[in-house]
């Protein structure tokens, strides 16, 4: 074993050795880690982006003649076209398989997520020293939920590489107009991602005031990223809406308008949400080092804080939103931790220090081995994927009537076909179902997915009341993980999944 790690070692640089650690760790993710982590990140990005390719406009995004009323719902668009383009370059190349298609989604996410742990390591280094931009690339690589974020779709981690590069170009030793003339274009594409990030972007302006940047570099990247954003945001919407950044202004007219309405938790669930993903009592260390470092790293600590102080005052709370700062955090937490350690290093206890250190290892590999390979929604995925193996199905109900109105919405991606899902709840019935059946159904649905194991068998007694023929099929169970969460939150929606056949 020595052999090899020497052999490692002497082949290839440290930097390189933090990437190929950190793409197999990722591999890992990419092979086994199918389905979604969060709504957002397959409904708002891959069904929309599918949809638009197989001529469905799944969420009503896009203006419809036959709807004049149609507005801008809010989104931005501009990751959503890039698997759009994607999507329809692997429909020409005739690959249709919906799991197929994810899986290169996800290696192509792997492969982008290399940037954090690339420019990570070089901010680092450039403000330190080689031995914390080691650790700082480890973390970028093998954090336990690393992995698992960085191979999905979520916009507001995809945003994050461009911002580092950009960071990256603005600390270089001597940078030049160029350099901020590409830094600004990045920031746009940043921008462009995610709206959320003008709040990185407002600290990353500050920083740049407390450097005293000349005016005309400052000026450089601002033309540059509204040159960006212009095109993005302006001259496309412009296009579609007949109005220029009308998505942006629709963001932020519904979020004022629904700052109560999704998520809100108590105001500290954020540092909750810090302390106990980095691990304690490394999480308290790198906390600690963030801080210590606001007048030796600006460009970084500024960023976050800004971004940490809105949306720890902003009502509308979401887990996802905090990941976006991490990767900042996690740079300059470390580098202002091995500060703090050098500064004060015979006032620490070694013995216990090492201590913390193995029950971080050993509590980080267990959570790596745990998340890594998990199926995340793995009853949603599974139940669309089997009706497209059945290609005699022509559609099917929801049953999901536990609930009063609404029903889980199926991953229609996975079921290759687009249509209309008819739910039933408490209020849209059996007896509704059967009429919709008769007399308002296109295509009439031959296949019945239940959900939830709650009250299931006097549930597909009522159904088969109205459908006779109804017929199991199969069960799809939750995977460890949805299992997990739903024991953590019950709001978290993962449950058995039951197929019935309508003969």
């Amino acid at each position: 074993m020595t052999v090899y790690i020497n052999w490692f070692k002497n082949k290839f640089t440290p930097l390189q050795q933090l990437l190929l650690i950190g793409f197999l760790a990722r591999l890992i993710s990419v092979i086994f880690s199918k389905g979604f982590g969060f709504f957002d990140d397959h409904f708002l990005i891959i069904e929309a982006s599918q949809s638009w390719v197989d001529g469905f406009d799944y969420n009503y995004w896009l203006p419809d003649k036959a709807d004049p009323t149609r507005q801008a719902q809010g989104h931005p668009l501009f990751y959503v076209w890039l698997h759009y383009v994607f999507f329809s370059g692997l429909k020409f190349c005739g690959i249709l398989n919906p799991q197929l298609k994810m899986f290169l989604v996800r290696l192509i996410h792997a492969l982008y997520s290399l940037l954090l742990i690339k420019y990570g390591y070089k901010i680092t280094k450039q403000y330190s020293n080689a031995k914390v931009a080691w650790y700082v690339g480890l973390f970028m690589a093998l954090y336990w939920f690393m992995p698992f974020i960085c191979v999905r779709n979520l916009a507001e981690f995809v945003c994050v590489p461009p911002i580092l590069i950009g960071i990256w170009l603005l600390i270089k030793p001597m940078p030049t107009l160029k350099n901020y003339v590409v830094a600004g274009l990045l920031f746009g594409i940043a921008f462009s991602m995610r709206f959320q990030i003008v709040f990185v972007l407002a600290g990353i302006g500050v920083a740049l005031l407390l450097y005293k940047t000349k005016f005309k570099s400052i000026f450089t990247i601002v033309i540059s990223f509204f040159g960006l954003i212009l095109l993005t945001n302006g001259i496309v919407d412009f296009i579609l809406w007949k109005k220029p950044f009308a998505e942006f202004i629709e963001y932020i007219n519904y979020n004022i308008n629904n700052a109560n309405v999704y998520g809100t938790n108590n105001w500290h669930m954020y540092f909750d949400l810090i302390f106990g993903l980095l691990i304690p009592p490394l999480s308290f260390l790198i906390f600690a080092g963030y801080f210590y470092t606001w007048k030796k790293l600006p460009i970084l600590f500024w960023p976050v804080l800004i971004y940490l102080a809105f949306h720890t005052y902003f009502p509308n709370k979401q887990e996802r939103f905090v990941l976006t700062i991490f990767p900042l955090l996690i740079i300059a937490g470390t580098i202002g931790m091995f500060s703090i350690y050098e500064t004060y290093k015979q006032k620490f206890n070694k013995k216990l220090l090492k201590i913390f250190m193995y029950f971080v290892i050993i509590i980080n590999s267990i959570l790596f081995l745990l998340l890594s390979p998990s199926y995340g929604k793995r009853h949603m995925v599974e139940s669309a994927y089997y009706f497209y193996n059945k290609k005699e199905c022509n559609g099917f109900f929801v049953e999901d009537s536990n609930k009063e109105n609404n029903f889980l919405m199926p991953p229609l991606f996975y079921y290759g076909k687009w249509f209309s899902v008819c739910g039933i709840s408490k209020n849209f019935n059996a007896d509704s179902a059967l009429y919709y059946y008769n007399y308002k159904a296109s295509q009439k649905p031959n296949y019945v997915l239940f959900v939830q194991t709650e009250n299931i068998n006097a549930r597909v007694d009522t159904l088969r009341k109205r459908f006779p023929t109804l017929t199991y099929e199969a069960t799809i169970d939750a995977s460890l993980l949805d299992k997990t969460l739903h024991w953590l939150n019950p709001l978290n929606d993962n449950q058995t999944a039951y197929i019935y056949k309508i003969k």
